[in-house]
């Protein structure tokens, strides 16, 4: 019986290993390439989001660079218009002092009454300066019987002295005796005047006609005249003029004319207007304000204001002159560099351009200037660090034409 044929080892062995299903081979080669190319699309976008990312933060911080600026447009010229506060102040106004010392005895008006010049306004008792005139006259009538009886004795003494009766020397004595009689009667007359006049101040008269404003006193009050205590007794105004005093800036004082009409209003009248005309000036600047003082009056005929009102004063001014081709900005547009009084202005490509200006009037918020058209668009608030070429992004705000 013989053996059955071994089989050749190095023959069957990799047929076994190699042996592999149909298709195996041509699905791992498309897995592989999906994944790279899936690979490479997520790689891609990354990158391209990356890109889009660093993009947009440097298109941010390019923007963020670029100051913001507001824009104004020069405006032409126009009425003026100038508001300042004032007080109302009457024509005449008198406080009424005492001037003799007493009680006061009555009063006969109050405030608020109209009284006429010369009218009686209060008595006041003065037993002291009675006495006093009292016995003033008593010496006078001593010193005028005195003066009396030297003048007869100087005539009967001149009669003497011409039948050479009598010494020369003794005639001037009485002469003189005579001369000093009478001065010191007329001193005498003199005190019993003065005490007349002080005890005529007993009685309180008004030194116009007008409106009693104030009453400072009662019956039985204690009147002390000549101290710098003394307080008035009455207060007498004349209402029916008003005085408007206003402190103009200088600024204003060349447009202040003689005879102007000048509106006001005052809180106890809203909305209803009121025209005063300008009288006169100070002719004076007030070194300490850089103010005028002006003077309007009022005509209060009908009664209608109050002396010590508050008024709010309206000057309205034409258009200035100016110089030719004049235009208004605000005056918070200026900037100040070394080159003089400029502005920054924005091209028609959005960057700046400093301007050089010259100012024709200041109206304090506004200035009236020169180097500029209605067409130029001005930075308003410019920031210290503009620059010629700087690139800006505008906020228009339209200024009053």
């Amino acid at each position: 019986m013989g053996r059955p044929p071994i089989p050749d080892a190095a023959s069957s062995f990799p047929q076994h290993r190699t042996a592999e299903k149909p298709g195996h081979r041509p699905r791992l080669y498309r897995f592989v390439l999906v994944a790279g190319v899936l690979f490479a699309l997520v790689l891609l976008v990354g990158t391209l989001m990356r890109l889009h990312a660093r993009h947009q933060l440097h298109a941010v911080t390019v923007a963020a660079t670029i100051p913001t600026v507001s824009i104004v447009h020069p405006g032409g010229k126009a009425s003026d218009r100038l508001v300042l506060p004032g007080r109302l102040q009457a024509w005449y106004s008198a406080p009424v002092y005492a001037r003799t010392n007493g009680y006061l005895l009555r009063w006969y008006v109050d405030i608020g009454q109209s009284v006429q010049a010369g009218q009686l306004l209060a008595e006041i008792d003065t037993p002291d300066v009675d006495l006093q005139l009292a016995g003033a006259r008593a010496a006078l009538a001593t010193r005028t019987a005195q003066r009396d009886l030297a003048g007869i004795t100087t005539r009967r003494w001149n009669r003497l002295n011409a039948l050479n009766a009598v010494s020369q020397q003794e005639t001037d004595e009485r002469r003189g005796n005579f001369a000093a009689s009478e001065a010191t009667r007329h001193e005498a007359a003199a005190e019993v005047q003065r005490l007349e006049t002080l005890s005529g101040f007993k009685r309180i008269v008004a030194p116009f006609t007008g409106v009693v404003t104030s009453r400072a006193t009662d019956i039985g009050a204690l009147i002390v005249a000549g101290t710098s205590a003394a307080q008035p007794l009455f207060t007498v105004s004349d209402v029916s003029q008003l005085r408007i005093y206003v402190s103009v800036p200088q600024t204003y004082i060349a447009r202040m004319k003689e005879g102007m009409s000048v509106a006001f209003t005052v809180p106890d009248y809203p909305g209803r207007e009121f025209r005063a005309r300008l009288i006169r000036s100070a002719d004076a600047v007030d070194p300490q304000s850089g103010a005028m003082l002006v003077q309007l009056v009022y005509d209060n005929a009908r009664n209608l204001l109050r002396p010590g009102a508050y008024a709010q004063i309206a000057f309205t001014f034409p258009a200035t002159d100016g110089a030719s081709g004049a235009v208004r900005i605000p005056a918070s547009s200026l900037l100040f560099r070394r080159d003089g009084t400029t502005v920054a202005t924005m091209d028609s490509s959005q960057h700046v351009k400093i301007l050089p200006i010259a100012i024709v009037t200041d109206f304090g918020t506004e200035l009236e200037v020169t180097g500029l058209t209605a067409q130029s668009a001005v930075i308003d608030n410019p920031r210290d660090d503009l620059r010629d070429g700087d690139e800006v992004r505008p906020q228009e705000n339209r200024h009053g034409a």
